[in-house]
C-alpha cells in the first residue's frame, strides 16, 4: 500500500489554483476534464515533492471542480494538509501579502495556519527545529477558526 494523493473539492478552480499555486506554491503536475462526467482535476505537488508525483504519481493534492454549482458545507471535518516549509516567518508574510489571513500565527516560530478559499485548512510546518520566537508573530492573536 502506498498514499496516492488528498482530494478536496473545490468551488472555484480560479481562486483555488491562485491559492495553491500563486501564493502557496505547489505546482499544477497535470489535469484531467471529463465533458461526460462534467467535472475538471488538477494535481498538485510541493516543489520538493515533485519528482516523487512525476515518478510515482503520489504525493499530490487533487482539485475536484464539479461544473455544475452544488454546497459542500463547511470543510472542517476534513481535518487539514500539512506542509513543511523553509522559513515559517517568511512563508506567513509571504501568504499575509498575497491577502491571505494568517489563521494561527507561528507564535512558537513552528507551527501556522491558513485556509484556502474552500475553507480548507492548512497547516505550515518550520522545517528542522522551530525558530526563535520574532515580531509580529509572537504577540499575534489567531483569527477565526483553523
Amino acid at each position: 500500500m502506498r498514499f496516492l494523493h488528498t482530494m478536496v473539492r473545490v468551488r472555484d478552480l480560479d481562486a483555488s489554483l491562485d491559492f495553491y499555486v500563486a501564493k502557496l506554491g505547489l505546482k499544477e503536475m497535470f489535469r484531467y476534464e471529463s465533458e461526460a462526467g462534467r467535472f475538471t482535476l488538477v494535481y498538485l505537488a510541493a516543489p520538493e515533492d515533485e519528482a516523487v508525483a512525476t515518478e510515482k504519481n503520489t504525493a499530490m493534492v487533487e482539485l475536484t471542480y464539479n461544473w455544475d454549482s452544488e454546497d459542500y458545507g463547511s470543510a472542517r471535518n476534513f481535518g487539514h494538509l500539512a506542509y513543511e516549509v523553509e522559513d515559517i516567518y517568511a512563508t506567513c508574510q509571504h501568504l499575509k501579502d498575497s491577502g491571505v489571513t494568517i489563521n494561527r500565527p507561528p507564535r512558537d516560530g513552528r507551527m501556522a495556519f491558513v485556509r484556502s478559499p474552500d475553507d480548507i485548512s492548512i497547516e505550515l510546518l518550520q522545517k528542522g527545529k522551530a525558530q526563535e520566537a520574532a515580531e509580529p508573530w509572537a504577540s499575534m492573536e489567531n483569527t477565526g477558526e483553523w
